[in-house]
């Protein structure tokens, strides 16, 4: 699974705009965005 660049711009523009809108959500936002970095890697490890 590959995810293009115009998806990660999509994504990232998309949570930017959250956290400008909602500061403290910020902290689950990251956390989110590392658990789902760490499963693509564990994925793409075992393949």
């Amino acid at each position: 699974m590959v995810i293009s660049g115009l998806a990660i711009g999509i994504i990232t523009l998309v949570f930017g705009v959250i956290v400008m809108v909602f500061p403290k959500i910020l902290n689950y936002l990251i956390g989110i965005y590392l658990i789902i970095i760490g499963i693509l890697a564990i994925i793409q490890a075992v393949k």
